[in-house]
This record gives C-alpha cells, structure tokens and sequence, in this order.
C-alpha cells in the first residue's frame, strides 16, 4: 500500500488548504554535464610525459669510451673537469638507482624513468648500482647514458657508492634551478 492511499480525504484537503495554490513545475530537461576523472587535455598531456620518461636507447650504438681504467665521459660541451669532479665525490648523489635483478629491457626503463625523475626532482646527480656480476649491464649501462641528452658526464663511483659496481652520473637540468 502507498502512503498517499493512507490517506483521508479529509487529510488530502487539509494539506492542500496548507498548500495553498501551486503552479507545476516544469522540465527543462536539462542533464548536468558527467565530469571524467581527468579532463581530456590532461590526458594527452600524461601520454606525453610518459613517452618522456620512457627514453629508448640503442643497443647497437658503440661509444668510444675509455677501455683502460675507470669508466667516464664526459659529453663535448661540458669541462673535462666535471669527471674529476664527480670520482672525487663533489657531487654526492640525490637518487640512487639499484639495478640489481633486473634484465636489459628493465634496466633501460628504469635509467629513463630515473633521468627523468631527476628534471622533476632537481637531481643534478644520481648514483646507478649496476653490479659486476656477468657485466652485461656493466658493460650495456654507459652505452645507454652516452645516448641520453641530459647526461652530462659520469665516473665509476668512489667505493662509498659502489666502486666497479656504480656509476656516478651528472645530469643537466632543463630549469636551471640552483641548490
């Protein structure tokens, strides 16, 4: 039963008299508007940044890096110096990146997802463990960083970072913000 049938009639014309004159409303038919989560042009933008931070490397591309002693570079542009610079621990490293456990595919994104945390975190210098191990990463690893256009040079870690294991990598940043 529904609560309007409860009722009296007696009831029904004491409530309209409480009422008083009323005018039915009317519908415009007009639906409000069903929000996404993220608006569209935040989208493309997250596309973008994730093509960014996914930075692709060569595996074919063979640098001519220092075969004797430790491994450095240090890209054209920037003073020779920085390398000494970095092996003497100057520059003590804002992120760490432990490669341990990963294979080659994995390692490269996250090398590319780190040089791209180091914009947004203002990293100007990151440590990357690498392990000796069977040295492929060893070996694959300043291969890949020679290619990106943030590095600007690395240096065989001192032993507090890693040692042969570890390279110390400084990196450009875009906003030259300053420490």
């Amino acid at each position: 039963m529904k609560f309007k049938d409860l009722l009296s009639e007696q009831e029904k014309q004491l409530f309209k008299d409480a009422i008083g004159k009323i005018k039915p409303m009317v519908q415009d038919k007009i639906h409000p508007a069903k929000r996404t989560i993220k608006p569209k042009s935040q989208i493309g933008t997250n596309k973008s940044r994730k093509q960014l931070a996914e930075f692709h490397f060569s595996d074919e591309f063979e640098p001519n890096l220092n075969q004797q002693g430790p491994m450095k570079y240090v890209r054209e542009d920037v003073d020779s110096f920085e390398a000494k610079n970095l092996r003497r621990g100057v520059y003590p490293p804002d992120l760490i990146l432990d490669l341990h456990g990963l294979d080659q595919h994995q390692a490269k994104k996250e090398i590319a997802a780190l040089l791209y945390a180091c914009q947004k975190e203002h990293a100007q210098c990151v440590c990357i463990v690498h392990g000796i191990g069977s040295r492929i990463l060893k070996n694959k690893v300043p291969h890949w960083l020679v290619q990106h256009p943030d590095v600007m040079a690395f240096h065989q870690a001192p032993l507090e970072f890693g040692g042969d294991g570890a390279l110390l990598v400084l990196v450009e940043l875009k906003d030259k913000f300053v420490r």
